[in-house]
C-alpha cells in the first residue's frame, strides 16, 4: 500500500488557523478589567457615613471605569464582618471595601474575634474622605475653649465625662489621645452609637464629647453645646473659628482624624490597583462627587495619598492608646 505524503504547505495553513482560533477563544484573549460587575462592600448599614462614602465611590467607578458596581451593606462588630468578606474573597479587584478607620485600623486591638490585620491582609488602594470631629462641651460645663477646658479637669481629676459612640471607635482614641496629651483625669462613657450620646451632652447628663460639625451643628446654635477644637491637624473651612486641638500648647501635636478608602484583598493585581486608583483620583476631582462628599461634611481626599502608610500610623497610634486606657480586647 502506498503511503501517503502530507503537504507542508497545508499543514502550515492548518497550524496558522489553529492559532488564530486559540486567540480568538476565552482562553487565549486578553480580558479587560473590569469584565463583570464589581461588588462594593460596605460593613455598615444604609444611611450613615461610611455608606454615602460608600455609594460615591461605587457611582464614581461605576463612571471612570465604565462598569456595573454593586453597592452590598453586610453590617456588623463596627464594619469587621464586612471587612472579613472582603479579606477572605478573591484578588481579582470583583470584590472590595468602602471602608473606615475603624475596621482598617483600630479594630484590631480592641476586638478579639477579629481575625485579620489591615495592614497585612487588605490591599489599600485610594483614601476618599476624612471625617473631622469636635470636642465639644455640654451647655452646663463652665468652660468656652481649650485652656478653661485642661484648667477645669485638671483641678477635678476623675469628676467630668465624656462619651463616644463605643470603645475602640475613632471618637473614643481621639478622647483617649486628649487625655494623653494634656495629662488629664476624664472619664470614658462608651454607647451603643451617636444618638443617645447625642441626647445626654445636649441634655446636660454628659459633660464632653467627639461627634461630627454636622451633627453638633444645630446644637452649637441653640446653645446646648460648645465647640472647643476640631481633631484634624488643622482648622476645618466650615468651622474657621474653632482651632485645631494641636494648636493648644498642652496638646501640640494633636492629630486624630476617622477616614473612609478603597481597599481590596491581599494580593491584588497592581495593574488592578492603579486602574482602581486613577478612577477614585480622577472621581475626586469631580466637582459632582466632592460636593456630595461634602455635604456629608467630610473632607474628600485627593486620591492617591499613600493609605498604606496611613494605616500602618494610625494602628501604631491605636495600639499605643490601647495600652494607655488598658483596654482589654472583647470577643
Amino acid at each position: 500500500m502506498a503511503m501517503k505524503h502530507s503537504n507542508p504547505f497545508l499543514s502550515r495553513r492548518f497550524l496558522i488557523a489553529g492559532a488564530a482560533a486559540l486567540l480568538a477563544s476565552p482562553i487565549g484573549a486578553q480580558t479587560r478589567y473590569p469584565d463583570k460587575p464589581i461588588r462594593l462592600i460596605v460593613g455598615y448599614a444604609p444611611g450613615g457615613s461610611v455608606d454615602a462614602v460608600g455609594r460615591v465611590m461605587g457611582d464614581v467607578l461605576a463612571k471612570y471605569l465604565n462598569a456595573t458596581v454593586v453597592v452590598e451593606n453586610i453590617a456588623g462588630a463596627a464594619g469587621v464582618v464586612g471587612a472579613q468578606r472582603v479579606v477572605s474573597a478573591k484578588p481579582d479587584g470583583y470584590t472590595l471595601l468602602a471602608g473606615s478607620s475603624n475596621e482598617m485600623a483600630g479594630t484590631k486591638f480592641v476586638n478579639a474575634a477579629q481575625k485579620y490585620d489591615p495592614a497585612v491582609d487588605l490591599t489599600s488602594i485610594a483614601l476618599a474622605a476624612e471625617v473631622p470631629n469636635l470636642w465639644v462641651a455640654a451647655a452646663h460645663v463652665p468652660v468656652k475653649n481649650l485652656d478653661e477646658f485642661i484648667a477645669l479637669v485638671k483641678a477635678n481629676p476623675g469628676k467630668y465625662s465624656y462619651g463616644s459612640p463605643g470603645i475602640g471607635s475613632t471618637p473614643h482614641f481621639s478622647g483617649e489621645l486628649i487625655k494623653k496629651y494634656a495629662g488629664v483625669n476624664i472619664t470614658h462613657v462608651p454607647y451603643r452609637g451617636s444618638p443617645s450620646m447625642v441626647n445626654d451632652l445636649a441634655g446636660g447628663n454628659l459633660d464632653f464629647a467627639i461627634i461630627s460639625p454636622t451633627v453638633a451643628a444645630p446644637f452649637l446654635q441653640n446653645g446646648k453645646m460648645k465647640a472647643l477644637g476640631v481633631t484634624t491637624p488643622h482648622r476645618i473651612a466650615a468651622m474657621k473659628d474653632v482651632p485645631a486641638l494641636g494648636e493648644n500648647a498642652a496638646l501640640k501635636g494633636y492629630a486624630l482624624t476617622g477616614w473612609f478608602a478603597l481597599a481590596g484583598p491581599k494580593g491584588l493585581p497592581s495593574e488592578v490597583v492603579s486602574q482602581l486608583r486613577a478612577a477614585v483620583t480622577a472621581g475626586l476631582k469631580d466637582p459632582v462627587y466632592r460636593g456630595r462628599l461634602e455635604a456629608a461634611g467630610l473632607i474628600p481626599a485627593k486620591g492617591d495619598e499613600n493609605l498604606a502608610k496611613i494605616i500602618r500610623t494610625d494602628m501604631d497610634k491605636y495600639a499605643d492608646l490601647v495600652k494607655f486606657a488598658n483596654i482589654t480586647p472583647e470577643n
